[in-house]
């Protein structure tokens, strides 16, 4: 199948072979969806780790399948996912998939739908490809850099404008309490359990603003940004700040999400009213 990209991703480095790495990346993203899918609302075997984060077979099942899939043809790229033990020899790898197998795994076990796969080739620091797929609903978002940003193949844009009165906004409850201080004309929008897709709606135009607590992982953004950034808005820290990923620590503090314009609106508006935030 032809990739979206194909006629600008050619722009891209021929030594790359990107065009190929794309659709490697698509297909691979795909067939881990379908294994979700199957498996959705069925009996799981389920546990906990760390502080709480629940994890499924389903979880550890995807992840293997997209490593296979997505290391097989370049063996030299590192490899940073939630679900497989962390090799510190991608430090040194310029180039990384990272990957989210199942994002939203809360949702994914209760049997809600917004949980999605999510996965990007970090060059450098930065995302050059990325898919995030919504099983349930059938949602492929797709981006490379320079190439813009696509769900099941059509363009998809961050809306435009820079007002923050009325602006459709997604994030938890807390951050959206205190934003109503500034702003009691905000729409908030009801929680979306996956990051990346919550950031993808900002991308495609369903949402204004979004906003991710301060514990946001690499394989939760990778993707998510390069597809928010393309369709022509930004992933940003509070300080207005661009990420980097790959680093020995891969979480994040507090970000937002939302159009260039609205972004930057958003961040001034912050900075000169801090205390109404508290």
């Amino acid at each position: 199948m032809r990739p979206p990209f194909a006629s600008k991703v050619s722009s891209l480095p021929a030594s790359d072979d990107t065009h190929a790495l794309f659709r490697q990346l698509e297909t691979a993203v795909r067939e881990a969806g379908a294994l979700a899918l199957r498996a959705f609302r069925t009996p799981l075997k389920t546990w906990t780790k760390g502080k709480g984060s629940p994890v499924s077979e389903t979880d550890i099942a995807v992840d293997a399948l997209l490593r296979q899939r997505l290391t097989e043809a370049e063996p030299a790229f590192g490899w940073l996912s939630e679900e497989s033990v962390d090799d510190h020899s991608r430090l040194s790898a310029r180039r990384v998939w990272i990957v989210d197998p199942i994002d939203g795994t809360r949702a994914y076990v209760a049997g809600n739908t917004d949980w999605t796969i999510s996965a990007a080739l970090v060059e450098d620091g930065r995302p050059v490809l990325a898919a995030v797929f919504a099983p349930v609903d059938d949602e492929m978002f797709l981006a490379a850099t320079g190439a813009g940003a696509t769900c099941n193949g059509v363009p998809i844009k961050a809306s435009t404008g820079n007002a923050l009165a009325g602006a459709r906004v997604a994030g938890p409850k807390h951050q959206l309490e205190r934003l109503a201080k500034l702003w009691p004309e905000i729409v908030p929008i009801a929680r979306i359990h996956s990051l990346a897709l919550r950031i993808a709606r900002v991308a495609q135009g369903q949402i204004d603003v979004a906003f991710a607590n301060g514990d946001g992982q690499d394989w939760d953004l990778a993707a998510a940004d390069l597809l928010v950034h393309e369709a022509g808005g930004e992933l940003t820290t509070m300080a207005g700040g661009t990420l980097t990923y790959n680093r020995a620590n891969p979480v994040h503090g507090a970000l937002a999400a939302a159009g260039r314009s609205r972004l930057r609106a958003l961040m001034a508006a912050l900075r000169e009213q801090p205390e109404k935030l508290r």
